[in-house]
């Protein structure tokens, strides 16, 4: 290769790294608003809106590892759980939860839940196929998201359910385990994962907790408010943390976490749908399928 040859393939190899700079910059940029406007149930809002307020799970990102997003995380860390630096206050007085009737998404009704919840309930208990995972609720806190997530364990709802979303920071840049549509194939391929529901809404609560390492909280479609179901995330590190609070928390993962951060090591362990990145529908799913045999709660 000739002397301008060298240099003719330098320049080049020096813009396309100036052009992949100025996109890792401007992902990072809109990362904060894009954040709020995606949901964590699937790729199908504009999640995140496909029509109907669909639930999907997209992701905050580009398919393309986001190095300086990543960076600006709050916490580079994700060693330890997050928690609140002031605890929620403990709800104190009779509560009372309402469930509203919703036929707009794909959904498996199996009714509506008790409007009085039971606030002694302290653990909730997933059994996956791939190990057990126990979480320390927030009942107080959250008592009519607990209620929910108690009312369709016991219908069985859950039971072999896939998980249909599994993503990871250097896929999306962000690090989670989503479950809960009853409808999922957790193919990677299915355009429609991240859509299905129980067929009911509820209002938000205990949503001040950032979703650090370890925080078990329900999705919604993006921008909604009110619109908690069946779908929940486990995050798997503080890389979450950049996306701030604002989902309704329900725990913390108090057995399992080692087991949960091992279900995805690279890449290579995910069914990667583009789709999921650019929230046109479909999730990126395990490669290995993630299902639930049965939730129990006590």
């Amino acid at each position: 290769m000739s002397g301008d040859d060298r240099q003719s393939e330098e320049d080049r190899q020096k813009e396309l790294a100036r052009e992949h700079k100025e996109r890792q910059a401007k992902r990072a940029a809109a990362t904060t608003a894009k954040a709020r406007r995606n949901t964590f149930i699937g790729a199908a809002v504009a999640v995140v809106v496909v029509a109907g307020g669909i639930f999907a799970a997209t992701t905050l990102v580009d398919n393309e590892p986001d190095e300086a997003s990543a960076q600006a995380s709050p916490s580079a860390s994700a060693s330890t759980p997050a928690t609140p630096e002031t605890p929620t206050p403990t709800r104190t007085g009779p509560v009372t939860c309402t469930y509203k009737r919703d036929k707009s998404v794909p959904n498996k009704f199996v009714g509506l839940p008790p409007k009085k919840p039971n606030l002694k309930l302290k653990k909730m208990t997933i059994e996956l196929n791939r190990g057990t995972v126990v979480v320390d609720l927030m009942t107080n806190e959250a008592p009519c998201a607990v209620n929910s997530l108690n009312f369709l364990s016991r219908k069985k709802f859950y039971n072999d359910m896939k998980c249909h979303r599994l993503v990871t920071p250097e896929v999306s840049g962000v690090h989670m385990l989503q479950c809960g549509d009853p409808l999922a194939k957790a193919d990677g391929k299915n355009p429609t994962d991240g859509q299905g529901t129980a067929g009911y809404v509820y209002g938000d609560e205990n949503f001040e907790i950032p979703v650090g390492k370890g925080v078990v909280f329900m999705t919604q479609p993006g921008d909604a408010a009110g619109q908690n179901n069946s779908q929940f995330a486990i995050s798997l590190s503080n890389e979450n943390m950049q996306i701030g609070s604002g989902y309704s928390v329900v725990g913390m993962v108090s057995e399992g976490m080692e087991m949960l951060e091992g279900l995805a090591t690279s890449p290579k362990d995910l069914i990667v749908n583009e789709a999921d990145i650019t929230g046109d529908g479909g999730t990126t799913a395990p490669r290995k399928p993630v299902i639930i045999k049965r939730i129990t709660f006590s």
